[in-house]
């Protein structure tokens, strides 16, 4: 069987994608990556065959300046469904307008687009895997043939923000709003000779990440597979090599903010000042200009550019992060508690969750001063509730398949699914 899988071009979004391009690798299939340029040197480091296609993206630059219609800012958007704005017909308008011009054409622009369908309509893959905001693949699958299926590397509120919608749509009289996301889409499956299809969105199915207790109960065709730590080309530092000597705390922002998304950063000046004196060893993986934000670290504070998660995170006793996808996965795979202070997107409905499953504190942003993160961090340092529910999560994400275990399901899903006739 051939297999394309497909990213646009941020790291972060690819590298939760590997474990399964390489079960399926290993079982003996064909497997390709096509990405933008700028995704190339990942897709190779990571021992898969990248397939660069169309230009690079300017996603990061269009979203900077996105209002979410509600007097916010694109990186104070927040789907949690438990908020009743976003709920309202207004939040939902507002959001359905935004997101295909200015989230959805920047990730998958249209070169990017014709390249997809041109590489797929030469290889011919038999199933195309996704990420979900790369809609390309879908696009590409449906001219020719393949069946195809989105890998989430978090909560799926983007469907669950589109039902909403379409159903409040349905609600409303004729003309009086349109699906902005449905009519971008018709456009350009119309290039190719395609009408618009829900699955174009939604995939025929969906191969979820999450642990059960975190996953949405969307109503989805769902392939559920346990989520396998892997942060790119790593090495394990000497300083890592041996038990730490005293209690460690890994403090992240993850690789989003790295790539580029300035948005994420607060100002971290003065956030190490209030754990200075504490009987722990913080590591803090700060680049070059993270690291100029910050005028003195305490001694207790290790700054690393970059240690793998993977790595260092069965080595600490809490984790303070952003809720970054990879971040978050990681820490729950390996049951460490966390201290999370959510930024954007999705990131606030899984803190919550594992808040309400016992396995994390939630600070939010406004909320995030020197001495809340001390505080914060002695809380899921001493309560062992915040231990013992880290390590329920970590019991349940272990109770999932392993990608490998996931490849005869896809196997028989893409027998189901392909149009051997396209």
């Amino acid at each position: 069987m051939r297999v394309l899988f497909t990213s646009f071009a941020m790291e972060t979004h690819f590298l939760s994608m590997v474990p399964l391009a390489w079960a399926m690798r290993t079982a003996g299939h064909e497997v390709r990556v096509a990405s933008q340029p700028g995704l190339t040197r990942a897709i190779t480091a990571a021992g898969l065959t990248a397939v660069p296609v169309g230009e690079d993206h300017g996603l990061l630059d269009a979203v900077l300046g996105v209002s979410d219609g509600a007097d916010g800012s694109w990186n104070s958007v927040d789907l949690d469904p438990a908020r009743p704005e976003v709920h309202s017909w207004e939040f939902l308008k507002a959001i359905n307008g935004i997101l295909p011009e200015r989230f959805f054409a920047q990730a998958n622009n249209d070169s990017m687009v014709d390249g997809m369908v041109e590489f797929a309509t030469s290889w011919r893959p038999d199933l195309v895997v996704w990420e979900p905001f790369t809609v390309a693949g879908a696009i590409a699958a449906r001219a020719v043939g393949a069946a195809h299926a989105r890998l989430l590397w978090g909560a799926d509120l983007l469907i669950d923000l589109r039902a909403r919608f379409l159903s409040q749509l349905a609600e409303r009289p004729a003309g009086a709003a349109h699906d902005a996301l449905g009519d971008w889409l018709g456009g350009l499956l119309d290039r190719y000779g395609l009408d618009f299809h829900e699955t174009v969105v939604r995939g025929q199915w969906t191969i979820d990440t999450l642990p059960s207790s975190i996953r949405m109960p969307l109503g989805e065709p769902t392939v559920p597979v346990r989520y396998v730590p892997y942060n790119g080309p790593a090495v394990v530092p000497d300083w890592l090599r041996v038990p730490p000597a005293r209690t460690r705390v890994c403090l992240t922002l993850g690789l989003t903010a790295r790539d580029g998304a300035d948005y994420l950063l607060g100002s971290l000046d003065g956030l190490f000042d209030a754990v200075g004196d504490l009987d722990v060893e913080i590591v803090a993986t700060l680049n070059a200009a993270q690291r100029e934000q910050v005028s003195r670290l305490p001694d207790n504070v290790r700054a690393v550019d970059f240690v793998p998660l993977h790595a260092l995170l069965p080595t600490c006793s809490a984790v303070a992060h952003h809720c970054g996808a990879g971040t978050w996965s990681t820490a729950a795979y390996h049951g460490v508690p966390q201290l999370i202070s959510p930024m954007v997107f999705e990131n606030s409905y899984r803190a919550r969750r594992t808040a309400e499953v016992g396995a994390a504190l939630v600070i939010p942003q406004s909320e995030l001063t020197p001495q809340a993160l001390r505080d914060g961090l002695l809380r899921v340092l001493t309560e062992p509730r915040f231990a013992e529910g880290a390590d329920r999560l970590r019991r349940e994400s272990m109770s999932d398949p392993t990608p490998n275990d996931v490849v005869p399901t896809l196997e028989k899903l893409t027998l189901q699914h392909r149009d051997l006739d396209a």
